[in-house]
C-alpha cells in the first residue's frame, strides 16, 4: 500500500523526506490509482498477502474489511533443499571460510529494505568473522563498507542461501518478503522487522528475530544472538517445519478456492 510506505518513509527520513514526497508527482499518481481501486470501490474483491497490508487498506483507504482475503506468499520449497556436500561446495564458491558466519541480504530497493542499518550494526559489532553478502540490484557505491561483499544479481539464489548462516532484512516496509520465505526454506533463521508482513508467521527466538525498524542496537543484538552456530543448528528443524507450511502449492490452492467460486457466481448471475 503506497500510502503506508510513504508514512514509514517519511517517519524514517524526517522533514526533508516529507518535502521530497510532497514534490514527487509519481507518489500522487500511485495514490490516485489506489483511490480508484480501494476508496472508490473499483476492486470488487481484494487479496492481500499479509494481515498488515489488509489493515492498511482498511485504515488508509476505508475499503470494506469483509471483502479482503489474506493469502500468504509461497515459494517452491524443493528448490531450496540441500545436502551437506552441496553446502560445502557453495561456501567454497563464495569464499566463505569454515569459521565465518555468512549473513545474507537479498533483494532490490536497498534503502527501503534497510541495508544501511545492517552495515551500521556490523560496524558496531566489529567481528571479522561476520561476513555480509548482498545480492540484488542497487548502487553499491552508496553503501560502501568493509563488512560487505556486493554480488550484484545472482543467477543461482539457492546456492547462495545454502552457503549462508543467517538472513537479515531490517526493512522499513515490506508487505511480505518472498526472500524471507526462501531463507527459511533453506533452514536459515531470519532477522527482520515488524514492518515486514512476513514477521506475522514467525515466532521470536524460534525462527529468527523480529526487531523494530530503524533501530541499530536491537539489530546488532539479534545478529550476535544468531551468530551462535549451535543455536542455529538447534533452530533448523523448527525453521524447516515452518517453511513447509508456505510452499507455493498451498498458495495456489488457496488462491483458486477464492477465484473459482467467484468466477462461478459471476457466470451464474450473467
Amino acid at each position: 500500500v503506497h500510502r503506508a510506505w510513504l508514512e514509514r518513509r517519511a517517519r524514517a527520513g524526517g522533514v526533508m523526506e516529507h518535502v521530497s514526497i510532497a514534490l514527487n508527482s509519481k507518489h500522487q499518481r500511485v495514490r490516485r490509482l489506489e483511490d480508484a481501486l480501494f476508496a472508490r470501490g473499483g476492486a470488487a474483491r481484494v487479496v492481500a498477502n499479509s494481515q498488515m497490508v489488509r489493515e492498511e487498506i482498511i485504515r488508509l483507504c476505508h475499503y470494506p474489511a469483509e471483502r479482503i482475503e489474506v493469502i500468504y506468499n509461497g515459494v517452491p520449497n524443493e528448490q531450496f533443499r540441500w545436502t551437506e556436500e552441496q553446502r560445502t561446495e557453495s561456501r567454497e564458491h563464495f569464499k566463505i571460510a569454515p569459521n565465518d558466519t555468512a549473513l545474507l541480504f537479498v533483494g532490490s530497493g536497498w534503502e527501503r529494505k534497510g541495508l544501511a542499518y545492517v552495515l551500521r550494526a556490523l560496524e558496531e559489532i566489529d567481528d571479522p568473522a561476520l561476513k555480509l553478502f548482498v545480492a540484488g540490484r542497487g548502487n553499491a557505491r552508496g553503501f560502501r563498507s568493509r563488512c560487505a561483499k556486493f554480488l550484484g544479481e545472482v543467477d543461482d539464489l539457492p546456492a547462495l542461501y545454502r552457503a549462508g548462516d543467517v538472513f537479515v532484512l531490517p526493512t522499513i516496509y515490506d508487505p511480505f518478503s518472498n526472500a524471507c520465505l526462501e531463507a527459511i526454506a533453506s533452514g536459515l533463521p531470519v532477522i527482520t522487522t515488524k514492518a515486514n508482513g512476513f514477521s506475522e508467521i514467525m515466532t521470536e527466538g524460534v525462527h529468527g528475530s523480529i526487531v523494530e525498524d530503524g533501530k541499530v542496537p536491537p539489530l546488532a543484538n539479534a545478529i550476535r544472538f544468531w551468530s551462535n552456530a549451535e543455536r542455529r543448528q538447534q533452530a533448523r528443524p523448527a525453521i524447516l517445519e515452518l517453511a513447509a507450511e508456505f510452499d507455493i502449492s498451498r498458495n495456489v490452492a488457496r488462491t483458486l478456492e477464492i477465484l473459482l467460486p467467484a468466477a462461478s457466481a459471476e457466470s451464474t448471475s450473467g
